[in-house]
């Protein structure tokens, strides 16, 4: 992995528009990034590393406000890691509980689904008519 990547390369990566990625700056979900030479911001490698689970936790529905106060722990450093585990475990709890509901939803669609292939299948087919019969609707013009 190369020590510093762009914006473009960033959200590219991560599927992200521009305004994502600084709006997570502006959250405090990313530590102050650092600036090339030339001005322009540039993403450490471990800048990568803590998006890629903030983008892991925002595709789970962690709200913004937690995930902040995951990202302060990460830069508090290391003593914080039994507090991070706790926030990571309750997340995740929350996430699980989420999916069985989904499961269960799912369950009850492919169960509706189901049924109504069964009216279906046991209601006999309308008949065709002919295109230009005379059962066939004629347009009035006018």
């Amino acid at each position: 992995m190369k020590d510093y990547f762009t914006p473009g390369e960033i959200a590219e990566r991560f599927d992200l528009t521009l305004d994502t990625l600084r709006y997570y700056e502006k959250a405090g979900l990313l530590r102050r990034v650092d600036r090339a030479p030339s001005g322009h911001r540039r993403y450490r490698a471990d800048d990568v590393e803590l998006l890629h689970l903030v983008r892991c936790l925002r595709d789970t529905d962690m709200p913004i406000s937690r995930l902040r106060e995951f990202a302060e722990l990460v830069r508090e450093g290391d003593h914080t890691i039994p507090e991070r585990v706790e926030v990571l475990q309750s997340h995740q709890h929350r996430l699980n509980a989420h999916i069985e509901r989904m499961r269960e939803r799912q369950e009850a669609i492919g169960h509706k689904i189901d049924y109504y292939l069964g009216v279906l299948s046991e209601r006999p087919e309308p008949a065709r008519r002919p295109e230009g019969s005379m059962d066939t609707p004629v347009k009035e013009t006018g």
